[in-house]
């Protein structure tokens, strides 16, 4: 027996494809064109693989893996590779965040965080608000006595449209508790800066 989530994709898929057929013929193509025929669908995949996010609860994803621990010091996890849509033009972004917590007796599984950054960043996003999401779930699912979260990423719709700036970066930064402080703060900023390999 068919699952549910499964036929609501495909009648989800099977919507936005003849959307996009429309929108083919709309900017002046042949939907009918031998390299289109399969465009749409493969356009209205690629869009629900690109915002997935929107099925995933991120608190859920850092409380299937916690552990009780002492270790009070920075834990960073810098490098996540994300990607991202800009929910203005519907373009892609995509960098980089790094992320530290201070943990306070839970510590959760160092891929966990990566995930909760893939499940907010497969969503309809602006760069301001992703970096503030990430921040406020880690510290309400693990408590810890702060969170910092810096995000460097390539817009886009800044890059071939609109002011066609190829080289610009902006970063972001969302802090808690502990990571309020400058000296804490600047500690986070100079690990995540130094090449340690």
């Amino acid at each position: 027996m068919e699952n549910t989530t499964e036929k609501n994709e495909e009648q989800s898929i099977q919507i936005i494809e003849n959307y996009y057929k429309d929108i083919l013929a709309q900017i002046g193509e042949d939907p009918e064109r031998e390299g289109l025929l399969k465009t749409p669908h493969r356009v209205a995949k690629s869009l629900q693989f690109a915002t997935h996010g929107y099925q995933i609860n991120p608190i859920e994803i850092i409380q299937s893996a916690l552990f009780s621990e002492e270790h009070n010091q920075m834990v960073i996890v810098k490098d996540i590779e994300l990607y991202s849509m800009c929910e203005h033009h519907m373009l892609p972004f995509y960098g980089k965040a790094h992320i530290a917590y201070i943990p306070n007796g839970k510590i959760t599984g160092l891929s966990k965080i990566a995930r909760v950054v893939d499940a907010y960043a497969r969503r309809l996003q602006v760069q301001e608000r992703l970096t503030v999401q990430i921040r406020d779930c880690i510290q309400e699912a693990l408590n810890p006595l702060g969170v910092a979260v810096v995000i460097e990423a390539k817009h886009m719709c800044m890059m071939m449209r609109g002011v066609q700036k190829q080289n610009s970066v902006t970063t972001t930064s969302a802090f808690t508790g502990e990571f309020e402080k400058q000296a804490t703060r600047s500690e986070f900023v100079k690990l995540i800066s130094a090449d340690l390999s």
